[in-house]
């Protein structure tokens, strides 16, 4: 019989957590950039951003069929992923004359900014490495 108990919950590193300089624009007391604090997220809260982000579109004959909004999606990804900041503050939503915290992001950080934040969070999240990348890394 095979050991299993290294697949047991309390064996795997729950969720990882990494800060990241999003912009140098954010700084603190010192004049340093504030790095942001990320975490990665669980399938099912990705299936939660996913969902949020489906829309019905009707299609030919009437018939409706999911689908996602990869910008809403990402938004919301990246939204259940940072820590620091918190974007659901309603403070800070209403110093950027915002309501929700993917707005405030949009808002708050510049096209390239938030292009960054997303590659960080994708990374942190496992979507940056292709699946035969890590079969090869395994053989070796």
């Amino acid at each position: 019989m095979s050991d299993f108990s290294m697949f047991f919950a309390g064996q795997s590193s729950a969720e990882i957590t990494e800060e990241f300089v999003v912009s140098v624009r954010f700084k603190d007391a010192e004049g340093r950039p504030v790095p942001w604090k990320l975490r990665s997220i669980t399938e099912e809260e990705n299936q939660e951003c996913r969902k949020a982000a489906t829309r019905k579109v009707k299609g030919k004959n009437g018939l409706f069929t999911p689908e996602i909004d990869p910008n809403d999606y990402m938004a919301k990804l990246m939204v259940s992923s940072v820590i620091f900041p918190d974007l659901k503050n309603s403070e800070l939503q209403k110093s950027y004359g915002v309501l929700g915290a993917e707005s405030l992001l949009r808002k708050m950080l510049l096209p390239g900014e938030f292009a960054a934040l997303g590659e960080q969070v994708q990374a942190l999240n496992g979507f940056d490495r292709d699946m035969n990348e890590l079969v090869d890394e395994v053989k070796n």
